[in-house]
């Protein structure tokens, strides 16, 4: 089968390549699904799943990519709750091969159903982004009807998400980005927003939860933002700020199917978007992993027509 390989972690994407790789096969509890559509997420290729398995043994040449969505080839032993020619997404395990190929091998319990008026390449779109949002606002970030969230990167592919459930859980949202993003972002659902380049972080006052993916400097600024008993959220990595009066934590996503099932749900009538900026077959992959100009959106690359 045909799929995009790394072997190089210091090389990033532009060490990628179009290569032939074996099939998989499913193992117990797996299902291998034949991929449509493929997301990929650049950070991925600094994360030691990508080089090495759970035993930290190198396993190079690994295939990224982790979002999918496609139709259900074979089952693996033991397997149950799904059948084979059914439409699914989901989020592939990080220390096995990826999405970005013809065929997948999947844990079953990391897909969900993918109804069939939500297209593939829409599909693909919303694991991480969208399962990186529900559990930073729900999970992690206990988030409570009528706070107010200040959301990092509103008008990016994980910022996004969380404007967009926030605001219809009833939060009071204040983006942030450039000040190209601005109309995005409140396009999204943001009320306010703020242009990291020019206007004063602090202006915002007290939150209740900042969902942050910057880190840094912007992470520690945010902190002093927090209102007593509120959460600062993280995927940057552990947080460097201290939170006076709340708590401060970060997470890795986790696929979930009940959650799926419910951004599904959202997506079908209207109250989630996603926000996909450029869509390439996979003979094009590495040309559209590597652009020569910045690109606004999630970049999806579509496997099977």
């Amino acid at each position: 089968m045909k799929a995009i390989v790394v072997a190089d972690e210091a090389a990033g994407t532009a060490g990628m390549t179009l290569a032939e790789r074996p099939k998989p096969e499913a193992a117990g509890n797996d299902v291998l699904v034949e991929v449509h559509a493929s997301g990929f997420t650049p950070g991925e290729l600094t994360w030691p799943g990508t080089w090495t398995d759970r035993l930290g043994r190198d396993r190079t040449p690994s295939v990224p990519g982790h979002e999918m969505a496609g139709v259900v080839s074979a089952l693996g032993y033991g397997t149950r709750g799904l059948s084979a020619g059914q439409r699914v997404f989901g989020l592939a395990d990080w220390t096995r091969d990826g999405t970005l190929a013809e065929y997948v091998a999947i844990e079953a319990r990391n897909v969900a159903p993918l109804p069939g008026d939500i297209d593939f390449t829409v599909g693909a779109s919303l694991p991480i982004s969208g399962l990186t949002a529900w559990q930073g606002l729900f999970v992690h970030g206990r988030f409570q009807v009528g706070q107010s969230v200040l959301v990092h990167g509103a008008a990016g592919g994980v910022g996004s998400f969380v404007t967009q459930l926030a605001k219809e859980a009833g939060a009071h949202v204040i983006g942030t980005g450039r000040a190209a993003d601005r109309q995005t972002a409140l396009d999204f659902g943001a009320q306010e927003f703020v242009d990291l380049d020019n206007d004063t972080l602090e202006d915002v006052g007290g939150v209740d939860l900042v969902f942050d993916v910057i880190g840094g400097g912007i992470q520690k600024r945010s902190a002093g933002l927090v209102r007593t008993g509120g959460m600062l959220v993280t995927i940057a990595g552990p947080p460097e700020a201290q939170v006076a009066e709340g708590l401060a934590v970060d997470f890795v996503v986790e696929a979930d199917r009940a959650q799926l099932n419910e951004i599904a749900r959202r997506v079908r009538d209207g109250r989630l978007r996603t926000n996909i900026g450029k869509v390439a077959p996979l003979d094009d992959a590495v040309a559209a992993f590597n652009p020569t100009e910045r690109t606004k959106g999630k970049t999806i690359i579509r496997v099977h027509p």
